[in-house]
């Protein structure tokens, strides 16, 4: 989630570590399609702020200005909606569970995670732990433990499954300005929020403290994509730059990026379609707006 505080440290925070020489984005020369699957509202009063799909045939869909999380259909049918307060990243747990950050406000007293069973007739949010205010991005490795970003704090947060913190772990992964949080085998992969040079940061599952940026994708701090979540798609990352309006399709191995899609309206989240209808996760990619769209890209 992109807030006024956030937005205003991103023009003055310097980078992350060693890393490769900023870049700016070329076109990927890929054809790429944008069709609307759900339409947006008034923008940023109907901000959707991020998705997962359940790999059952359901999309969830954290609505965070209406406090409720949306579930639909492979045609675009609302199918589900029920309330979690402040509702953020929403990823599938490897119970098969949901599980969606709670408390994404900077403003909010508490934070954390709930769950949900997505199979249910009628799903409804549990609190798994809270104690943790001002959070963002989440991601769940293999072993069930929860990682979660900050905009405004360092650390990336590791939370056990049975809700005790990695206190360790949390001090060596010392990241400013954290928003999406993607694993990729034994790495964890970062998109820098409050950072104007908008850097991709490779943090080491089993060794936090050798976290490096991959690549920096501005310039200058005047040039911040202010980037957003980000995704596995082919072996690349794709991130969601909120104000440039791009998708950026990122090596892990080389740092070397491209613009793959652009005139977008601030893409908060991007993922792959996963046993969702007809869509083909090989070539689409489903986008959340602050505008209140969720769009998809097809390349190709």
């Amino acid at each position: 989630m992109v807030t006024v505080g956030s937005l205003v440290a991103a023009l003055a925070v310097g980078g992350q570590g060693a890393a490769s020489a900023a870049t700016a984005p070329g076109r990927c020369g890929e054809r790429t399609d944008v069709t609307v699957f759900r339409d947006g509202g008034v923008p940023v009063l109907d901000w959707r702020e991020n998705l997962e799909f359940d790999g059952r045939g359901t999309l969830w869909v954290a609505h965070i200005v209406s406090n409720r999380v949306e579930g639909y259909a492979p045609d675009g049918t609302l199918k589900a909606s029920f309330p979690v307060p402040g509702p953020g990243a929403i990823r599938r747990g490897p119970d098969g569970m949901m599980y969606v950050n709670f408390g994404v406000n900077p403003l909010a007293r508490d934070g954390g995670v709930m769950r949900f069973d997505p199979a249910a007739a009628e799903p409804r949010a549990e609190k798994v732990f809270g104690g943790t205010p001002r959070i963002n991005g989440l991601a769940i490795d293999s072993a069930g433990n929860f990682y979660l970003s900050r905009e405004l704090a360092t650390g990336i947060l590791k939370v056990r499954p049975d809700g005790t913190r990695d206190e360790e772990w949390t001090r060596k992964a010392d990241v400013f300005g954290a928003n999406g949080l993607e694993i990729a085998g034994d790495q964890l992969y970062v998109s820098v929020l409050v950072d104007g040079r908008s850097p991709v940061v490779r943090v080491p599952l089993a060794d936090p403290a050798r976290h490096t940026a991959v690549t920096r994708l501005s310039h200058t701090v005047l040039d911040g994509k202010f980037l957003d979540d980000l995704t596995l798609f082919g072996g690349d990352l794709v991130v969601a730059a909120f104000r440039s309006g791009e998708l950026i399709k990122v090596d892990p191995a080389t740092g070397r990026s491209c613009v793959l899609v652009d005139g977008l309206r601030m893409p908060t989240s991007v993922r792959v379609p996963r046993a969702f209808g007809d869509h083909d996760g090989r070539r689409e990619l489903f986008v959340t707006e602050a505008s209140g769209r969720v769009v998809t890209v097809r390349i190709g």
